[in-house]
């Protein structure tokens, strides 16, 4: 008999909430599927709106894989075909469906990562309030204390968003702002969106070659070393 732990399936659970930023999901998503992770995706109800003003297309339940495959293989400019994605190994959960599975402690998952993560998701995780699947996901990491990964993606913070970070970074979570740093040598719009998704599957402990990282030495970027 195969053992136990080579039968279990452990995804990453994505979270994509309705800030701005559609391209930095996508980064991630693809990201942990050329890693050869794992995926259960839960696309909130306000993201199907911001990726339908980002990218024009229409994020169906019915018809999740086309659109996920069409999402996935645009480039941050929005244009079609620029990448080829794998979707084989992802699962999707509606995120009004509170019995999903990543819903329970006993779901085996490696952890979570919320990106975008928008201001309202963020104080629903930080409150408990479990309002649908994505914040409740994101409480169970808490309380199992398992990794979780909040990339927020506003500007400027109000006092009671600064506060509801605070008390996600001490209940374990890592608060990750989207925020593009240029010493990678950044020449594309996607250059930077893969900098704020590599930060991300970085404390994720996933490995990836998204971006140039630094080595001590200036001016390496302008190099092009």
């Amino acid at each position: 008999m195969e053992p136990v732990e080579n039968q279990q399936r452990r995804p990453w659970v994505v979270g994509v909430s309705g800030a701005s930023g559609t391209p930095y999901a996508a980064a991630v998503l693809r990201g942990l599927l050329a890693a050869g992770e794992s995926v259960d995706l839960v696309v909130s109800r306000a993201s199907r709106l911001t990726l339908l003003d980002e990218t024009g297309i229409a994020f169906r339940d019915a018809h999740w894989r086309e659109d996920l495959t069409e999402w996935l293989a645009r480039g941050a400019d929005g244009k079609p075909g620029t990448f080829v994605p794998d979707i084989e190994d992802v699962r999707y959960w509606n995120a009004g469906d509170l019995a999903a599975g990543p819903s329970s402690g006993s779901y085996p998952v490696k952890g979570m990562l919320i990106v975008p993560a928008s201001t309202a998701s963020v104080a629903g995780v930080a409150l408990g309030l479990s309002k649908d699947l994505l914040q409740r996901a994101a409480s169970v990491m808490l309380k199992e204390r398992r990794p979780l990964v909040v990339a927020v993606r506003e500007t400027p913070l109000s006092g009671q968003t600064l506060k509801h970070l605070v008390a996600l970074d001490e209940a374990g979570a890592v608060v990750l702002p989207a925020s593009p740093a240029f010493y990678a040598g950044a020449t594309h719009i996607q250059d930077l969106v893969d900098f704020v998704a590599g930060r991300v599957l970085d404390a994720a402990g996933v490995p990836h070659r998204l971006y140039r990282r630094w080595e001590g030495e200036l001016g390496g970027a302008s190099r092009g070393d």
